[in-house]
């Protein structure tokens, strides 16, 4: 399916200022703003395109280019910043119907102040450190959530952090359309995998839909042996042959090319099936899912549709970062005493973003589902600075938990393990941390990423308006209960 790139989505600056300081004020206004959006696109950092609209001067003015930015498709956001003082009241009808994320940035197109050349002249002008705190009371006063930038502009630090907001915005964006194909239902009996859907469409805007396997089975049996050859020669160019078991890959093949028609058709960037519904495939998708993974396709394992929505968006907001992001399971742990690992995998579908090496298909039997020995990438994934996290439905509303991790190099070789597979340790420490994953509620499934961090995270929750729960190096056991009981309190009372 043909994504927009990144760079195609607007983010349109809008300045704050008002007619009190004459037409030649103004325009320097416009002239400094049209600078920092273009120094801003030449940063590495900023990931779409920031565009100079407008100088706000007027309430109706104001009102006009935020209507505009709501029905404009390539408008992710807006940015604001009170380059003079813009009277607040000013922004209120405006504001009142924005619909679009919104970042105010509180900087100010000078670095320094010129000590030979400050005058009157020069501080009308440059008034964003009382303009924009002007700016900042009538967002408060409206409750607005947004998100707030503090730095000069032409900051590394600065451009990361806006940055990583714009990759939120496009995953709230991109939320509204996000459609999941589910082949089956859940794995019988389990709890976590489960949800509001309709609740979730409400407030994500996530479609989720199932069809039975056999739609699927009628998809593969419309592949050609053309079809599959060329796959084939696909996966030869990506990952290195460990099996002479080609009849396998080749239905892997199969399986994915009826997989990504399906979805495409649909217009879905996110799929899951179970083990426990297979029907007459021959075998459980393996190489087939975690390949389409690593084309920015979305999964989750025994019909966990929350997960496969989130590893989508995550992707997606992730997009051009490069170092991985994958489902993934906390499977078992190595509980030597002060250097407790826990060891990442699932029964096939791991992306293969994470991979340290060249990934390699191998085939092997399953032991579960009772179906053909699938094809598989098997793999040891790479180190460092990560995180994992599970959207879980807590009735009435969703909750987002987070947790920073450290991904190492495997301290075992397992060479009977068949599977991708990396090993972490969690943040505070597995102990005190799995302690309060278990607290929170969290799922055994998780979106792990070594792009994504928790502020990312946190931004894209405060836009869809649902909890999020961190877990990181300060966390403990007696705060998260806390803090976990204030957040019931606060939910309850919105």
């Amino acid at each position: 399916m043909e994504r927009k790139p990144l760079k195609e989505y607007e983010f349109w600056l809008l300045v704050g200022s008002q007619f009190l300081y004459g037409i030649e004020t103004l325009e320097k206004v416009a002239q400094h703003a049209v600078i920092i959006a273009e120094g801003l696109n030449t940063a590495k950092q900023i990931p779409c395109n920031v565009v100079y609209k407008a100088t706000m001067k007027t309430p109706e003015e104001i009102e006009k280019w935020i209507k505009e930015a709501n029905y404009d498709d390539s408008c992710a956001g807006i940015i604001t910043w009170m380059h003079t003082f813009s009277p607040s009241k000013m922004w209120i009808n405006g504001l009142n119907l924005l619909q679009k994320p919104y970042c105010h940035l509180h900087t100010q197109f000078n670095r320094n102040i010129p000590d030979q050349g400050i005058d009157m002249d020069f501080m009308n002008l440059n008034q964003s450190a009382h303009g924009d705190r002007e700016h900042g009371f009538i967002a408060a006063r409206m409750r607005l959530g947004r998100k707030i930038v503090v730095g000069y502009w032409e900051d590394e630090d600065v451009q990361s952090e806006l940055g990583k907001w714009m990759r939120s915005a496009i995953g709230a964006i991109e939320s509204k359309n996000l459609k999941v194909v589910r082949f089956g239902d859940n794995m019988r009996n389990v709890a976590v995998t489960e949800g509001d859907k309709v609740g979730v469409q409400m407030q994500l805007g996530w479609q989720v839909n199932t069809w039975g396997v056999g739609d699927l089975i009628k998809e593969i049996d419309n592949v050609t042996e053309s079809d599959v050859d060329e796959q084939v020669a696909s996966y030869r160019k990506l990952y290195d042959f460990a099996t002479d078991n080609l009849d396998s890959i080749r239905y892997q093949a199969k399986e994915e090319i009826a997989m990504r028609r399906f979805l495409d058709r649909e217009g879905a960037m996110a799929f899951t099936n179970t083990f426990e519904d297979l029907q007459e495939l021959k075998q459980l998708p393996g190489l087939a899912s975690q390949n389409m993974m690593a084309l920015g396709y979305g999964y989750g394992g025994e019909g966990d549709w929350k997960v496969s929505a989130m590893t989508a968006l995550i992707k997606r907001m992730t997009e051009g970062m490069g170092g991985g992001t994958a489902f993934m399971e906390d499977y078992t742990y190595d509980l030597e005493k002060g250097k407790e690992l826990s060891l990442g995998a699932h029964m096939l579908e791991v992306c293969p973003s994470l991979s340290a090496d060249r990934a390699r298909i191998e085939v092997h039997k399953l032991g579960i589902g009772g179906k053909e020995p699938p094809a598989r990438l098997v793999f040891e994934g790479h180190s460092g600075n990560a995180v994992v996290a599970s959207l879980v439905d807590m009735g009435g509303r969703l909750r987002l938990i987070v947790q920073d991790i450290e991904a190492v190099k495997p301290k075992y070789k397992m060479p009977n393990l068949p599977v991708a597979r990396i090993m972490w340790r969690p943040e505070p420490d597995l102990i005190s941390g799995a302690h309060m994953w278990i607290l929170a509620g969290g799922a055994h499934h998780t979106v792990l990423s070594f792009d994504a961090d928790a502020t990312m995270l946190e931004d894209w929750c405060e836009i869809m308006g649902i909890e999020f729960v961190h877990i990181g190096k300060e966390s403990t056991v007696a705060g998260m209960k806390q803090q976990l009981f204030l957040s019931d309190l606060a939910w309850k009372l919105r």
